[in-house]
C-alpha cells in the first residue's frame, strides 16, 4: 500500500478498482456522499449520465458503481477495461450536506484492487469551509494511473460544476421555499449530493463568470495569442472565485528551471507554452499585467520583466535552457542580443535554493502592497533539501507564496514534504507534480496552481504577515 501525498500519483496495474471515502462521524459532523464524474479528454462531462452518485447509482456503461454508504464511509466501483476511450477521467468526488468539510475529522480516500481486496493507495485530507471536493481522480497516461487531488470549492456544488464545464442553475421558487429533504429526488436531470435548494447539472459554459482585467498590450498579440490570453484569464478568474477571491490583486513572478535535464522540454517548447500560460495569471492578477522572472540552474539570473504586449518577442529571447562552460566566460557568446542572459553564467546544476533567495531578496527590496505569488517549476533532481528548507522557514513570515511545480521527472526532496513539516505559523508552500503538464486542461492546470494560494492568504492576514 502506497501513502500518498497531496498531487502525487502512482500507476494503477489492476483492470478494476474501489475507491472509498472515509472519514469518523460524530455529534455535529455533517453528512458526507461520495460520487463520479466521468470526463472527456476536453475535461468535461458529456451528459448528465457522467454524473454517478446516490440518485444515479450506475453509469450507462456499467464501468462506474455507487455501491451505497456504510459506516464511515461511501464507496465507488471503477472497472477501467469498461470505460469507453472517450473517457479520460474519472474525478472522484465528495460533498457534505448540512455543513463543511472543515467538520469532518478523518476525511481520506483509500484505493483497493477490486479483485483481490489488496490495498493500492491511501491519501489523507485535510479542509476547510469546502462544501464539495475532488478528492482523487483516474486518468489515462498510457495506462491508467491515480493521482491525490485534494481540491475542494468553498462555493459547492456550482464551483465544482463548473470546473467540469457544467454550470448549476438554482431553480427560484415562487413562494417561502420548504426546509430541503435529506434525500433529493431528481427531476430532469439527477439533483446532486448536499445541494438544495434543487439544482440541475447541465453541459456547456457557466454563466455569470467572474470579470477578467483588460491588460494594456494586450490588443498588440497576434489574434491566437490574443484569444487564448483572454479565455484563460478568465479560467484564472473562475479557479479564485471558487475560493470566494472575486477581486484578488497580487504579484505574479515566474521562476524557470533551466538545468541541462530541462533541455527536451525547452527544444520541444514545452517551457515556452507554460509561460505563456502563466502570462494569463499574472494579467489577471497583477494590477499593471506585468511579471517579473528568473531563470535559475547552476546560478540564477534575473529575466527582463514578461510585458504582455512583448509575449511572442519574449518567449523567443528569454526562454532558454542552460549551459555548460569549459573555457571561462571572458567573451560573450557570439550573437546573444540586448538583453539576453549568457546562460553559459546560469550553467546546468540544480540550485534550487539560490533562486529562492534572490526572489527573496528582491521582494524585499521592492515592497508592494499585494501579496506576492511566486510560480517556480523544477523537472526535480533537488539535492540541496537543507538549503532550501532553511530558505523556506525563514520565507514564513514573508507576503510571499511558493507555488512549486514539478515538471514530471522525480526526486523533489523537501518540495514534495514540505507541506508536512511542523513548525511554521502558515504553511507559505505548494507542491505539485505532472507528468505532461502539455496535456492538462487549462481549467485543471489553473484549478491545482491556484488552490493553496486562497488558505495562504487567509492565513497570512490572521498571522499578520499580510497587512
Amino acid at each position: 500500500m502506497t501513502t500518498l501525498s497531496k498531487g502525487a500519483n502512482m500507476p494503477v496495474a489492476v483492470s478494476t478498482v474501489r475507491a472509498v471515502l472515509g472519514w469518523s462521524a460524530g455529534p455535529g459532523v455533517p453528512d458526507v456522499d461520495a460520487s463520479a464524474l466521468l470526463l472527456t479528454g476536453s475535461g468535461r462531462v458529456g451528459s448528465d449520465g457522467d454524473f454517478v452518485f446516490y440518485n444515479q447509482p450506475q453509469h450507462a456503461s456499467g464501468a462506474v458503481r455507487h455501491l451505497g454508504k456504510q459506516a464511515e464511509a461511501d464507496s465507488l466501483d471503477v472497472d477501467l477495461d469498461a470505460l469507453g476511450r472517450d473517457i479520460e477521467r474519472v474525478a472522484l468526488c465528495a460533498s457534505v450536506d448540512g455543513g463543511t468539510f472543515g467538520q469532518v475529522p478523518g476525511l481520506h480516500l483509500r484505493l483497493f484492487d477490486t479483485a483481490s481486496g489488496a490495498e493500492l493507495a491511501r491519501f489523507d485530507m485535510e479542509a476547510g469551509t469546502e462544501t464539495a471536493y475532488v478528492s482523487g481522480e483516474l486518468y489515462r497516461r498510457g495506462g491508467w494511473k491515480f493521482r491525490a487531488v485534494g481540491q475542494g470549492y468553498a462555493s459547492g456544488l456550482a464551483g465544482l460544476a463548473r470546473d467540469f464545464g457544467s454550470s448549476v442553475d438554482e431553480e427560484q421558487p415562487a413562494v417561502a421555499p420548504a426546509p430541503a429533504p435529506a434525500r433529493l429526488s431528481p427531476p430532469s436531470a439527477p439533483c446532486a449530493p448536499g445541494v438544495s435548494p434543487p439544482s440541475t447539472i447541465r453541459s456547456g459554459a457557466g454563466q455569470g463568470e467572474p470579470s477578467v482585467r483588460l491588460t494594456k498590450g494586450e490588443e498588440d498579440l497576434p489574434v491566437d495569442m490574443r484569444k487564448r490570453l483572454s479565455l484563460r484569464k478568465q479560467q484564472v478568474a473562475v479557479s479564485l472565485s471558487k475560493h470566494g477571491m472575486t477581486k484578488l490583486t497580487a504579484r505574479v513572478i515566474l521562476v524557470l528551471d533551466a538545468s541541462g535535464s530541462m533541455s527536451g522540454l525547452y527544444t520541444r517548447g514545452t517551457v515556452a507554452g507554460v509561460t505563456e500560460r502563466m502570462a494569463a495569471v499574472a494579467a489577471q492578477l497583477d494590477d499593471d499585467g506585468e511579471m517579473q522572472a528568473w531563470t535559475f540552474a547552476s546560478n540564477p539570473a534575473r529575466l527582463p520583466d514578461l510585458v504582455v504586449g512583448d509575449l511572442p518577442e519574449w518567449l523567443r529571447l528569454h526562454v532558454r535552457v542552460g549551459q555548460l562552460s569549459l573555457f571561462g566566460r571572458k567573451k560573450p557568446p557570439k550573437g546573444l542580443l540586448p538583453g539576453q542572459v549568457d546562460m553559459r553564467a546560469v550553467g546546468i546544476q540544480n540550485e534550487e535554493q539560490k533562486a529562492i533567495a534572490e526572489v527573496r531578496a528582491f521582494v524585499r527590496d521592492h515592497p508592494v502592497p499585494d501579496p506576492t505569488l511566486v510560480l517556480f517549476f523544477s523537472d526535480g533532481g533537488v539535492y540541496r533539501n537543507d538549503e532550501i528548507e532553511r530558505e523556506l522557514r525563514a520565507a514564513v513570515e514573508e507576503p510571499v507564496f511558493w507555488q512549486f511545480i514539478g515538471l514530471g521527472r522525480s526526486q523533489y526532496g523537501v518540495l514534495e514534504r514540505f507541506d508536512t513539516l511542523p513548525g511554521r505559523r502558515v504553511d507559505n508552500v505548494g507542491f505539485f507534480a505532472v507528468d505532461d503538464i502539455e496535456k492538462v486542461s487549462d481549467p485543471e492546470l489553473y484549478d491545482r496552481l491556484l488552490t493553496e494560494f486562497p488558505s495562504w492568504l487567509r492565513a497570512a492576514r490572521q498571522a499578520g504577515i499580510l497587512h
